[in-house]
């Protein structure tokens, strides 16, 4: 029996290369990733003065501003700079417990916080738990926008990257302390102190820094001084969390959870 060697070349073709123009299509957005991921980097601020000099403004105030100017409102930004070691200890704690509880051992993102989102988020079909690190959210707040498109993204990835590497943890903290968004037009623990509470943030009480720590992921639809449910769930969340970790006593529990009750 003869064979045909030339039908046999011919289907073998026609066996691979459906496959090779997928590898080759494959390589090519690949390529182009990378291409637009490395001209995105390029474009991106440099941090390195965060060292020591503190920011005027940033992305999310001006971009507050403009949001205002668009539907005819007025508004005004209160921000007041305060020192790292100003700020209590435990408003310090309960921000870290309630935002990014390892973020003085990750380096700038949290991927076991992040494995586990997507798991429950995938689990719930809809977005029940974030996993933005502290880091990311003040390279979010100080630069981008609050889109979620993937070139947000990279871009908050790669400014995260920067801040980790070219300031300490203590001045991430800081900065992110003093230009965090708690309601409108209030941003910073010190101002968000005397708005609602009508004094320094160095005098607020256990009760008052529940309020604060909890309203971050909520500042336009939860006031730190209201009565809401949600308000008052998250408070008694982060007390019991600050309990279990040793921050505070058996005894400061239970005389501060009497004012989420």
């Amino acid at each position: 029996m003869s064979i045909n060697y030339d039908d046999l070349i011919q289907k073998h073709h026609r066996s691979v290369r459906p496959w090779q123009l997928f590898k080759e299509i494959l390589f090519l957005c690949m390529m182009l990733f990378i291409g637009y991921a490395v001209f995105i980097y390029a474009s991106l601020p440099d941090v390195s003065n965060l060292q020591r000099v503190n920011p005027d403004t940033t992305a999310l105030m001006q971009l507050r501003l403009d949001q205002a100017a668009r539907t005819g409102q007025n508004i005004r930004i209160r921000q007041q700079w305060v020192s790292f070691n100003t700020i209590p200890k435990l408003l310090k704690q309960a921000v870290r417990v309630s935002e990014d509880g390892a973020f003085y051992l990750h380096e700038g993102v949290d991927f076991n916080e992040l494995k586990e989102a997507i798991k429950e988020n995938w689990q719930e079909k809809t977005v029940v738990r974030g996993a933005s690190t502290i880091t990311q959210q003040l390279a979010k707040n100080l630069y981008l926008t609050t889109d979620r498109s993937l070139t947000r993204k990279l871009k908050e990835y790669f400014i995260t990257r920067r801040l980790e590497k070219h300031l300490s943890k203590n001045r991430i903290f800081h900065i992110y302390l003093n230009i965090i968004e708690f309601g409108p037009g209030v941003f910073g623990v010190q101002a968000a102190s005397r708005h609602f509470f009508n004094k320094p943030v160095q005098y607020l009480n256990m009760a008052e820094i529940m309020r604060l720590a909890a309203v971050i992921p909520k500042p336009l639809r939860v006031k730190a001084n209201g009565d809401s449910g949600w308000l008052k769930w998250k408070c008694r969340w982060i007390l019991r969390t600050l309990q279990r970790y040793g921050y505070i006593d058996e005894k400061q529990y239970r005389l501060t959870l009497v004012n989420f009750e």
